[in-house]
This record gives structure tokens, C-alpha cells and sequence, in this order.
């Protein structure tokens, strides 16, 4: 009898040592990349005006969208509305901004411009079509009632993102 109850110790204990955990691992890469063509820069037409605007002296920024997966994604972009690094400030900053499309390479995404929804300082693409598509964000910064800005150096950030729907 104890040689039988010891048997069937010794099988269930070998039973558990036979179980295993097994990993299942995966990677997603990302159907829709973001890259920066073109940095912005501001150019200071006024004394109290920092504008991208090419007629203000800036460089306007071009933010790429590589789409892979047709209607997953989202692009969402947001214009300036405070300075990453400036001058100290004292007066108040009025910003204007705005996100177009300037260029695509399919004629179907022109429809971008016209769907876009806008708040805020933030523009929604709904990516419909698979291919790429250039955003161009403006910026304009106005400080306090025709205040000049400081002298130094002044950045700002434009946020690009892809959202999955």
C-alpha cells in the first residue's frame, strides 16, 4: 500500500514538472510614418511679429505622411501656441496657425483640405487613401499690443501625429 500512495506521488509530481509556460511574441510595425521634409523657420517682418509665412522672411515646415493602410489612421497636427524656448516675456502672445495640404501623390487626397476638421490650434486629416501626403503648418506669433519681442532666439513646436482609428 505505501509503495502504491509513493507511486502515485512520484507521477503527479512529474506531471507538474512537464507543464510550461509558452510566450507568444509579436511586432507591429506602424502602417503610417511621420518625417519631417522641412524645418520651420520664423522670419520677423515686424518688431512684434514672428511669422513662417515666405512673404514674412520664415520657412514654412512640411511634415510627410507615408500611409500604407488606407482609412486606419488619422493625422493630426497641432500649430504653435507657446514657445518651447524664448527671451523671457512679459506682455501677452497672440497666435494664429493653420495646417493645409500641399502636395500628394494621389489626386484623391486633395479631398483632405475640405474634410479637414478644425479646433483649437488643431487640424484633423482623416488619411482615407494609402500613398503620401505633405502637410504644411503656419505659424504666426504677435506680441503684446505692437510690443516688440525681445532679441534671441525663439522655438516652437509643431505636433504631428498619426492616430489608429
Amino acid at each position: 500500500m505505501f509503495n502504491k500512495i509513493a507511486f502515485i506521488m512520484l507521477m503527479t509530481a512529474s506531471l507538474g514538472a512537464l507543464a510550461e509556460d509558452v510566450i507568444i511574441r509579436g511586432n507591429v510595425a506602424s502602417k503610417c510614418v511621420i518625417h519631417t521634409d522641412r524645418a520651420g523657420v520664423y522670419g520677423n517682418p515686424t518688431p512684434d511679429t514672428l511669422s513662417t509665412a515666405t512673404a514674412d522672411g520664415g520657412v514654412t515646415p512640411v511634415v510627410r505622411y507615408d500611409v500604407v493602410s488606407a482609412g486606419s489612421y488619422k493625422a493630426v497636427i497641432t500649430t504653435p501656441s507657446s514657445f518651447s524656448s524664448s527671451p523671457i516675456l512679459d506682455d501677452v502672445i497672440s497666435w494664429e496657425g493653420s495646417v493645409s495640404v500641399s502636395e500628394v501623390s494621389d489626386a484623391g487626397m486633395s479631398a483632405y483640405t475640405t474634410n479637414k476638421r478644425v479646433y483649437n490650434n488643431t487640424s484633423e486629416f482623416d488619411l482615407t487613401i494609402a500613398g503620401t501626403v505633405k502637410f504644411k503648418p503656419t505659424s504666426k506669433a504677435e506680441y503684446g499690443y505692437g510690443k516688440p519681442f525681445p532679441g534671441g532666439e525663439y522655438r516652437a513646436i509643431v505636433v504631428a501625429e498619426c492616430i489608429a482609428l
